[in-house]
């Protein structure tokens, strides 16, 4: 991999019995990547909470390091969305000689729900000319890892789905819709357990060692086909939690939903 640190698995754990408040759910969000970068909680001072008049009364909260769309619930079983994989470019006052980076996944809990995280994505990367691709899976907090046997370049759709059979069992599955691949990481026995009550629907600036990576221009990023099952059926996205990315005065990303499956994230540094 291209970011060299030690992971430092990190979180918080509440042992409130009342609904997690905004404070507690900003310290369980985790960003995390593979054995070469480590994880953090996202901090409580980087969440501002924000009204959408026109949004289907979703709330808008900024983070260091997640954007995309949280939808809290129960019984969560599998969270499936497809995107077309984007060409990243350096920002706009960024360095040729510096690498970028962002990524884009889907998961199982990792919001309000601190004890474990079920997820698969792909990262982008461009350094000077030079673009690549990583596609991954991961059960938090053990590493991340990429999967063999598939290739990814801009321009593929990507379906990307996991799925949890029980709380400490599960799949990740990463679909090349382009070029018919598809790559499957089956878990069992995990010691950390799910909560099934969070899927998600994301793009990262996650971390090596203590700082978050570079930030790439991803461009847009869009979900389709954004869907969660439980016990009792299907449902979409309506409802979700928006997050944008700020970091300082800075906001990256501009994120929203439409219709029912739909998820789209547009740089905006």
């Amino acid at each position: 991999m291209k970011f060299l640190a030690s992971l430092i698995p990190a979180f918080l754990a509440s042992t409130a019995i009342a609904a997690p408040s905004r404070q507690e759910r900003a310290a369980a969000r985790f960003n995390r990547r593979d054995a070469l970068r480590n994880s953090n909680p996202l901090q409580a001072s980087d969440l501002e909470e924000l009204r959408l008049a026109n949004a289907n009364e979703s709330h808008v909260s900024y983070s260091s390091n997640w954007a995309g769309a949280v939808l809290i619930g129960s019984g969560y079983k599998s969270v499936t969305g497809t995107i077309t994989v984007p060409t990243p470019k350096k920002p706009s006052s960024g360095s040729s000689s510096t690498q970028y980076a962002a990524s884009a996944w889907v998961g199982i809990d990792g919001d309000t729900c601190a004890s474990a995280i079920l997820q698969t994505g792909v990262d982008f990367y461009i350094k000077g000319s030079t673009i690549s691709f990583d596609a991954w899976y991961e059960w938090y907090p053990d590493y991340a890892y990429d999967f063999t046997g598939i290739t990814v370049k801009a321009g593929d759709q990507i379906k990307m789905t996991v799925t949890a059979t029980s709380t400490s069992a599960g799949s990740a599955v990463i679909q090349n819709l382009t070029t018919g691949k598809t790559v499957t990481k089956t878990f069992s026995g995990e010691t950390n357990k799910l909560c099934q009550t969070n899927a998600e629907w994301i793009v990262e600036d996650f971390s090596s060692g203590n700082s978050l990576v570079p930030f790439a221009n991803f461009g847009t990023v869009t979900f389709t086909g954004a869907s969660v099952s439980t016990s009792s059926g299907t449902t979409g996205v309506s409802g979700s939690e928006i997050l944008d990315i700020k970091q300082g005065s800075t906001v990256y990303t501009s994120c929203s939903t439409s219709g029912s499956s739909t998820v789209t994230c547009s740089y905006t540094g």
